[in-house]
């Protein structure tokens, strides 16, 4: 995916349109699991529809498996599309369901109904639905109906299996096991697989690479550590995970916090306005020091989050449990060389 560029028509006199993507630029390797990470509205969904041919782009070049899309219509490209709500057909069975898209095709590029037969057993029994393709969508569980959206979408041997939110319908018990199977089904099928989720944490754990986007652009993409690790810019550093916000000035390749009175940070930042950003658990409390107090201290599962007010900023850090805890009251130096410093947007 190169340049990619989509508007939608806009509703206003103007005839202004609203643009979905804006430069898009991807290259997802063979066997690679990719998730699409960003806020609603970044463009994650139309990015899919148009590899899967729902949708066209009004400029750029779309490629799979080397072979240009322009007009390709989504029939032929080889394409497996799993959507967030199913899209089970209700009055079909569960066998049928997986069936479609090979009995519609071509009579030319049919398999023989005995063929077709036995894919569908396999992926029934692959995906642990064996017994169940008599029944009809209704009457399956949710993520049991979600596992035959998957096996209709693999049914067709795709080049490319595309997942939309696939989970977004079910509950957190559901989802996480579903997480674990997926990626493993992945892997065992050889499987090149793009997934759109608005979940940090599914993205991370499922991914070999994740691609943030924001406003159709493709902020970063990395492998989920080094993503986390190394954010590109203050966008991708908040948008995984908590992030304390500082506002500073570099000058000199130091910064400089504007409200803080603590030593300057060396950077490689232009100079100009910037902010500092350094995630709870890198900020570190001196014994001794006088930079902040300790406004309130809380449980937060395996660490402490503690609340500190500082020069009329406040910041929350996140201790290991376990440790001698800090106390309402008392004071501490900062210490915030973790911090990273990226220009002021």
């Amino acid at each position: 995916m190169l340049d990619l560029h989509k508007s939608f028509a806009g509703s206003s006199a103007a005839g202004a349109g609203t643009a979905a993507l804006s430069g898009a630029s991807l290259s997802v390797r063979q066997g690679e699991f990719l998730a699409l990470l960003g806020p609603s509205g970044s463009g994650k969904t139309t990015l899919l529809r148009v590899l899967a041919g729902l949708e066209f782009v009004d400029s750029g070049q779309v490629r799979i498996g080397g072979r240009s899309m322009d007009a390709v219509p989504a029939r032929q490209r080889k394409v497996g599309m799993v959507f967030q709500h199913y899209a089970l057909f209700r009055h079909m069975t569960v066998a049928r369901n997986i069936a479609f898209g090979l009995e519609v095709r071509p009579s030319g590029e049919r398999p023989s109904k005995a063929e077709i037969r036995r894919r569908v057993a396999d992926l029934l029994d692959m995906m642990g639905l064996t017994g169940l393709g008599d029944r009809h969508p209704e009457q399956l569980s949710g993520g049991q109906r979600q596992r035959v959206a998957l096996a209709r979408a693999l049914a067709i041997e795709p080049e490319l299996l595309l997942l939309d939110e696939p989970f977004g319908a079910l509950d957190a018990k559901v989802r996480k096991s579903l997480r674990v199977w997926l990626r493993d089904l992945h892997d065992r099928m050889g499987l090149t697989s793009i997934f759109v989720t608005h979940d940090q944490a599914e993205a991370i754990e499922m991914a070999d690479r994740v691609a943030v986007l924001r406003a159709g652009r493709i902020e970063q993409v990395a492998a989920p550590d080094r993503l986390y690790a190394e954010p590109i810019n203050a966008f991708v550093h908040e948008f995984l995970g908590e992030s304390a916000r500082l506002d500073c000035q570099v000058a000199g390749g130091m910064a400089r916090f504007d409200r803080l009175r603590l030593p300057p940070l060396p950077t490689l930042c232009l100079p100009g306005p910037a902010i500092a950003l350094i995630r709870p658990q890198e900020i570190g409390l001196i014994p001794g020091g006088a930079d902040a107090q300790v406004h309130r201290v809380q449980p937060a599962g395996p660490f402490w989050r503690v609340s500190l007010r500082a020069d009329g900023e406040t910041l929350e850090a996140l201790l290991p449990a376990g440790g001698t805890l800090p106390v309402s009251g008392e004071s501490f130096g900062l210490d915030l060389s973790r911090a990273r410093i990226y220009p002021a947007e």
